[in-house]
């Protein structure tokens, strides 16, 4: 018996570790996103403590320790990217500004979950709006354009008369790699719509 206790006691004893973590290079955005809709649908605010990440679930908070000078902070995920090879997160400039990375620019980093995100009360899609124009003929060779390249993209008007060359439909698991493709075409700026189940 005296020695279940002490195994018990010498398990409670050990420190905790993070259930996920990576390493890699940060960087950080701001500047013209500002004010932008982010993947998850949250309006991006560069002076809030909040990251883009390729996978984790949005609401997820992270640690981010700069492996620089070992500064850290925790900040909550609600975008998609870094689209950079090597990246791993994408700051917003105040988490970039707490970890003292500013000067740098990117920085080697250690990304620990600290809290997972809330499950969500059923699955959503999303909507990748692509570009919007007043004339539709531009819209529409950017369609074909899309085409060639094996998206299937549709048509949207909107209450201004501008035709909206949108993807739809796209689930969670065809959000980052279809991000990730569009990026190569130089479409870095789209706009991601979540819907919820019943839409």
């Amino acid at each position: 018996m005296n020695k279940l206790v002490l195994i018990l006691l010498s398990a409670l004893l050990l420190p905790t570790l993070p259930a996920w973590g990576e390493t890699g290079y940060a960087s950080w955005y701001g500047g013209k996103f500002q004010g932008r809709q982010t993947a998850s649908g949250e309006v991006f605010d560069t002076n809030k403590l909040t990251a883009a990440h390729k996978t984790l679930p949005f609401g997820t908070v992270v640690e981010v320790t700069n492996l620089d000078n070992g500064k850290s902070i925790e900040v909550r995920i609600n975008d998609r990217g870094p689209f950079v090879e090597g990246r791993v997160i994408d700051l917003s400039r105040a988490a970039a500004v707490k970890i003292g990375m500013m000067s740098t620019g990117i920085a080697p980093v250690k990304v620990e979950v600290v809290r997972s995100a809330s499950l969500s009360p059923g699955p959503s899609h999303y909507s990748i709006q692509i570009a919007s124009f007043s004339a539709r003929e531009n819209a529409q060779l950017l369609h074909s354009r899309l085409y060639e390249r094996g998206f299937h993209a549709e048509f949207e008007q909107s209450g201004s008369g501008h035709t909206r060359v949108v993807l739809p439909q796209v689930q969670e698991a065809e959000l980052d790699p279809l991000l990730t493709k569009l990026a190569t075409m130089g479409f870095n700026s789209v706009l991601v719509r979540r819907h919820s189940p019943a839409n």
